[in-house]
């Protein structure tokens, strides 16, 4: 396994409302091509924090990339607007 992804999965355990780990983690995902866990890392920064911009934009990719392309309009579309009520 990906020690990055055991390191940040330790950090998740003792810590789980931490955004920047639970991203850090989806973005190992992505790199090992897990985009599946990825897309639930994301799904659930969102959850928990809906102004992570970030995890709008990589989730949406993520499902790119599994071909789930209704799925990753609709989630660049609450982006947007997620995005839009930050400001």
């Amino acid at each position: 396994m990906n020690n990055r992804i055991d390191i940040l999965k330790g950090m998740l355990e003792a810590k789980p409302e931490d955004s920047f780990a639970r991203y850090g983690l989806a973005m190992e995902y992505m790199k090992t091509g897990r985009h599946a866990d990825a897309v639930e890392e994301f799904r659930a920064i969102i959850a928990r924090d809906p102004g992570y911009a970030y995890a709008y934009y990589h989730g949406g990719q993520a499902l790119e990339k599994m071909g789930r392309l209704d799925e990753a309009k609709a989630i660049y579309g609450r982006g947007l607007e997620a995005a839009k009520d930050a400001h």
